[in-house]
């Protein structure tokens, strides 16, 4: 089976492929009918930005099978620069219609990262809202290198279908990439923090501040300690004023 993808478009040169959640799901069925890894990756201004400073994580994100776009600046970033994308895909929204999907059909999911008890109370409430559901495993871990071999060893002991990985960019990322050849999953995403969000460690942004850009600030409101890492938002904003100024629109050398 082949899979047909979403056209790819290219934020300050950074591919983010074009879709809805509907085709993500689509994606994420052909993917597990297909048998082989695939790695799945959500970008934001953040992961842009960080992508500029970090060559390894600019070669995974350019690497990855499927790269979702998570981030109103970045819809924004793609009509400014002639690189369209068509809805705002967000992981912890992904990772809930991804569970309901599987709850139907039978995927098996394993929760790695996050604070310890919170994969796993994430879990919990996701197979009590989606009846059926196999969360085969969840472990907190992290993604030090003297901790691969076990939770190598509780991946291909449960057999899941789909990995998710909570452990935060860019190190999630490229945790997945480096482990690549040693996952049995169809799926593995790296889905930062949408455990906190499910288990509810931590709260979404009211509907109208989504919808309106400014998740940023209620995240920062409950997380002061993000601050430096939300330097990325203004600096994300004059590269792409920048870029189109400078007419090169496309580029993605």
């Amino acid at each position: 089976m082949t899979t047909d993808y979403p056209p790819k478009r290219f934020i300050l040169d950074v591919p983010v492929h074009d879709l809805t959640y509907a085709e993500t799901v689509e994606l994420f069925r052909s993917f597990i009918a297909e048998g082989r890894f695939h790695h799945v990756v959500t970008i934001n201004p953040e992961f842009v930005i960080a992508s500029r400073r970090q060559p390894a994580f600019r070669r995974v994100l350019r690497q990855a099978d499927l790269a979702l776009p998570d981030g109103a600046f970045l819809l924004l970033a793609g009509r400014m620069l002639g690189q369209p994308l068509r809805q705002r895909v967000t992981g912890v929204d992904t990772v809930a219609y991804i569970a309901q999907e599987a709850a139907r059909y039978g995927w098996r999911l394993f929760f790695l990262g996050a604070a310890p008890g919170v994969a796993s109370r994430a879990a919990q409430i996701l197979t009590q809202r989606y009846p059926g559901l196999q969360v085969v495993g969840t472990y907190a871990g992290s993604p030090r290198p003297t901790d691969a071999a076990d939770i190598l060893s509780l991946i291909r002991q449960a057999a899941p279908h789909i990995l998710f990985v909570a452990y935060g960019a860019p190190a999630q990322d490229v945790w997945i990439e480096a482990h690549r050849p040693d996952l049995p999953v169809q799926v593995a995403m790296g889905v930062g923090g949408a455990f906190d969000f499910i288990a509810g460690v931590t709260y979404r942004a009211p509907r109208w501040m989504q919808d309106a850009g400014l998740e940023w600030l209620h995240r920062l409101y409950q997380q002061p300690w993000r601050w430096r890492r939300m330097t990325a938002l203004p600096l994300f904003a004059i590269l792409v004023v920048l870029r189109r100024l400078s007419g090169n629109k496309n580029s993605h050398t």
